[in-house]
C-alpha cells in the first residue's frame, strides 16, 4: 500500500481502550468486533492503510457516541482533581497571604478557629446578594472568622473603589465592616467617588484618605491577590477558600455552612 504506517503498541492501546469503553457503554459484542479489527490492523508485523484504520475508528465512534461523552467526563474529572491538588499546595505555601494579609478586612470573630476567605468585587451582583450569607454565618457561628479579600475584576470603577476601601481599612480597621456593608450593599455602581462618600460618612478625613490611597503597598497587595487567584484558578466572584478547599460561586448559606463544618472537622 502507498500510504502505509506501522501502528505497533499505540494502535493496540487504542484497541484496548475502545474495548473497555464498549463494555462500559453496554455494547460488548460490538466493542469486541471493532477492537479486534483494530488490534489485528495494529499488529507489529502488519502494515495498514491510514484511511482504513481511521474508518474503523470512525465507525466505532458513530455506533458508540456515548464513548466521547465518557471520555470528556473522565478528562474533566482528571482536570478537576489536578486543580484540587494544585490548590492544596498553593494554600499550604501561601497560607499567610490568603488568611492573614494585613490588607484584608475581617468580620465575625477575629480570633475564630475557622476562617473563610471571600474573593469579591464591589460591583459583583452575586457578591451583593452574598452579604446576607456572610452576616448569617458570622451571627450563627461565634467561632467563625470571615476574611474579605479585595478582588476587583469588573473594570476600572471596581479597581478604584477597592483602592479607597483598602486605604480606609488601613486608616480605620475598626469601622471596615460598616464600610464594606455600606458600599457593597448600596444602590448603584461602586466607584471611587461612591467609596469616598461612604468613607467620609464613617468619619474618615478626606485629605488623609486620598493620601493613603497613593500608598504603593495597596497596588502591591492587589497584584498579589490577582496572582493568588490565578494560582487557585479563581476567575469570578464571589469565590471562597474554606480550610483547604476552594469554593467557586455564590452557592448559598447552606453550602458554605457545610464547607465550614467540614473545615472544623479537619482541624
Amino acid at each position: 500500500m502507498n500510504k502505509a504506517i506501522l501502528l505497533g503498541t499505540t494502535g493496540t492501546a487504542v484497541a484496548l481502550a475502545m474495548l473497555g469503553f464498549g463494555f462500559v457503554t453496554g455494547s460488548p459484542q460490538t466493542a469486541r468486533a471493532d477492537a479486534a479489527q483494530i488490534a489485528q490492523a495494529a499488529s507489529a508485523d502488519t502494515k495498514v492503510d491510514r484511511a482504513e484504520v481511521e474508518g474503523i475508528i470512525r465507525d466505532y465512534l458513530l455506533k458508540n457516541p456515548e464513548v466521547l461523552l465518557e471520555a470528556q467526563e473522565a478528562l474533566e474529572a482528571k482536570q478537576k482533581e489536578a486543580q484540587r491538588v494544585a490548590s492544596l499546595n498553593v494554600i499550604k505555601d501561601a497560607k499567610d497571604e490568603i488568611f492573614n494579609s494585613t490588607f484584608d478586612g475581617v468580620v465575625g470573630n477575629p480570633n475564630g478557629k475557622v476562617t473563610i476567605v471571600e474573593f469579591y468585587d464591589y460591583n459583583c451582583g452575586y457578591c451583593k446578594r452574598a452579604i446576607d450569607d456572610m452576616q448569617a454565618l458570622t451571627t450563627a457561628d461565634p467561632d467563625l472568622r470571615f476574611v474579605l479579600k479585595e478582588f476587583p475584576i469588573l473594570g476600572p470603577d471596581s479597581q478604584k473603589a477597592s483602592v479607597v476601601s483598602m486605604a480606609f481599612h488601613l486608616m480605620m480597621p475598626e469601622k471596615y465592616g460598616e464600610f464594606h456593608n455600606a458600599l457593597l450593599g448600596g444602590q448603584g455602581r461602586a466607584t471611587e467617588a461612591a467609596a469616598i462618600k461612604v468613607a467620609l460618612s464613617l468619619g474618615a478625613d478626606e485629605a488623609k484618605l486620598r493620601e493613603k490611597m497613593k500608598d504603593p503597598s495597596i497596588a502591591e497587595a492587589l497584584s498579589k491577590t490577582y496572582d493568588l487567584a490565578n494560582k487557585l484558578a479563581i476567575t469570578g466572584t464571589p469565590s471562597y477558600v474554606v480550610g483547604n478547599e476552594v469554593v467557586f460561586g455564590a452557592l448559598g448559606q447552606e453550602v458554605l455552612a457545610e464547607k465550614i463544618e467540614a473545615a472544623k472537622a479537619a482541624l
